[in-house]
């Protein structure tokens, strides 16, 4: 069973395949997992076997062990290219995100100015005033559609509130190109026995007709690269990635795949 659980409120510098040498900024718990998915395939486990305890680190607490964090780097090594909001959940949880994203970036520009900024989002809080507005001003704001698909996103990404994928998609759009849209595609089965598969075309073309009328700046698709919750899951191909990265530079999107 997967049990990635990430310290709080700094990790890494870690090796990131879309990303390069990156510094993770957890705003959840570190004992544990705080999250609006409990996607079968997430390396941090299921939410339920990793409730967490201890209280959200506050917005003083990040500051804090940031910038002692970046003196470090800045004195020993090694440069980051990306400071990533990501870690043991849903970063834009957080009731002080914005007041941390605005942090952050001073500090970005103090001791690193050619970093880039990044946050790791499923999306869930994106109808937010605060949370639109503070993404707005990063470099990467990397938002989760893995289908659009009602009944794959109850079965692989089960949203543990309520979840409308139409409204999601609608604020999407509302970024109006400043996005970076980040999808996962597998294959195999559930615990449970459900044929998993998003890689075919009935999941594939859908998907693509929405993400051409949200018009992301980029759109990065992976597949599985740890161990999975759900055993029997699969890592697309590298031929099935090609044909969907094809699919989206024929049009006309930005696109690139992790293997």
């Amino acid at each position: 069973m997967s049990t990635v659980i990430y310290p709080s409120p700094i990790f890494g510098p870690v090796h990131s395949r879309r990303l390069g040498v990156s510094l993770g900024i957890n705003l959840l718990p570190a004992d544990g997992k705080f999250c609006t998915f409990d996607c079968i395939y997430c390396e941090c486990g299921y939410n339920k076997n990793h409730r967490a305890h201890a209280k959200l680190p506050t917005r003083e607490e990040v500051r804090e062990a940031l910038e002692k964090k970046l003196i470090d780097m800045r004195d020993n090594g090694p440069t980051p290219d990306v400071l990533t909001f990501a870690g043991n959940g849903e970063p834009t949880a957080h009731p002080h995100f914005a007041e941390i994203i605005k942090d952050t970036l001073e500090l970005r520009d103090r001791y690193f100015p050619n970093a880039k900024v990044s946050v790791l989002s499923n999306s869930t809080f994106i109808h937010k005033p605060e949370v639109f507005e503070a993404l707005n001003k990063i470099d990467n704001n990397i938002l989760k559609l893995d289908t659009i698909d009602m009944d794959y996103i109850r079965t692989v990404d089960r949203p543990t509130g309520s979840y409308d994928v139409n409204r999601i998609i609608e604020g999407m759009k509302a970024f109006k190109g400043n996005l970076i849209i980040q999808t996962m595609f597998m294959k195999g089965k559930t615990d449970e026995g459900v044929d998993i598969d998003n890689t075919t075309d009935k999941y594939v073309m859908p998907w693509l007709e929405v993400v051409k009328q949200i018009a992301p700046r980029q759109v990065m698709i992976y597949t599985i690269d740890r161990e999975t919750p759900d055993q029997s899951l699969l890592k697309a191909t590298h031929n099935e990635l090609d044909r969907i990265v094809g699919l989206l530079k024929e049009a006309g999107l930005n696109a690139s795949a992790s293997y």
